[in-house]
């Protein structure tokens, strides 16, 4: 993946999930686009174990319910801040919103025009997990015209100062699909802030069951094995029902 001048030091390789029945018909397919893709699929590249993403796509597609899967290595050392639409202490300088364009303006047409994809708003999510959580819900409201679709888990909706409820506030509802999750071990503020992100996306008219659902594990950690748990039920939302 070529970055680009304006975009130096995303260029890296991504990772491809395509669904069992891709080789044997010439169907287009709903596509989500991960953060952290280097603990996506294989436990060797990961650096905190993998979600096995393949896996649970592959159960989604037993049920009837394919996509695609692009995954995104994150930057290693500079991942905050790429992850970070607010300069932070521990990232310094912002570089989230040249990443969300990047993704949104590079990677995305790039895999529309390889592989067989379903390119509409509809079809097209972004999904993430803590730090990860938080820039694919930055990219939801900041890019509704390539974003219809969200999964942010465990979003870090402390950075900055908690500046994202700022940012969302005046933001129009955008029509779409928003899977939200925390686990309940991850520490009473960490709930406390999910719960308001939460109340926000109701107020701003999300449907409960129909445009969000929102998941709280009992038992579940900031770690990526109780991630990838809640992925597979996840899907269930994140994927187009089959008809």
């Amino acid at each position: 993946m070529a970055a680009g001048p304006e975009f130096p030091g995303l260029d890296r390789d991504l990772t491809v999930y395509l669904p069992p029945s891709y080789g044997r018909t010439d169907r287009h397919y709903p596509v989500l686009y991960m953060q952290d893709g280097q603990n996506l699929f294989d436990a060797e590249t990961s650096f905190a174990g993998s979600w096995r993403v393949d896996l649970a796509m592959n159960r989604a597609a037993a049920r009837g319910a394919e996509g695609i899967v692009v995954g995104i290595p994150n930057a290693g050392e500079g991942r905050i801040a790429e992850y970070s639409p607010f300069d932070t202490p521990e990232g310094g300088a912002a570089r989230g919103r040249h990443y969300v364009i990047h993704m949104a303006e590079t990677v995305k047409p790039l895999v529309d025009a390889r592989y067989r994809t379903m390119p509409q708003r509809e079809t097209t999510g972004v999904v993430g997990s803590s730090m990860g959580g938080l820039i694919s819900l930055f990219a939801f409201f900041a890019r509704p015209d390539v974003f219809g679709v969200l999964g942010a888990m465990s979003p870090s909706l402390w950075v900055a100062e908690r500046a994202i409820f700022g940012l969302l506030e005046p933001m129009p509802c955008q029509p779409g699909r928003i899977y939200l999750d925390v686990g309940r071990r991850e520490g009473e503020e960490t709930l406390e802030d999910t719960r308001r992100l939460r109340d926000l996306l109701e107020a701003k008219g999300y449907d409960p069951g129909q445009q969000l659902r929102y998941v709280e594990d009992r038992t579940g950690q900031h770690e990526e094995a109780a991630w990838s748990r809640r992925f597979r039920s996840a899907l269930t939302f994140l994927l187009p029902t089959p008809e």
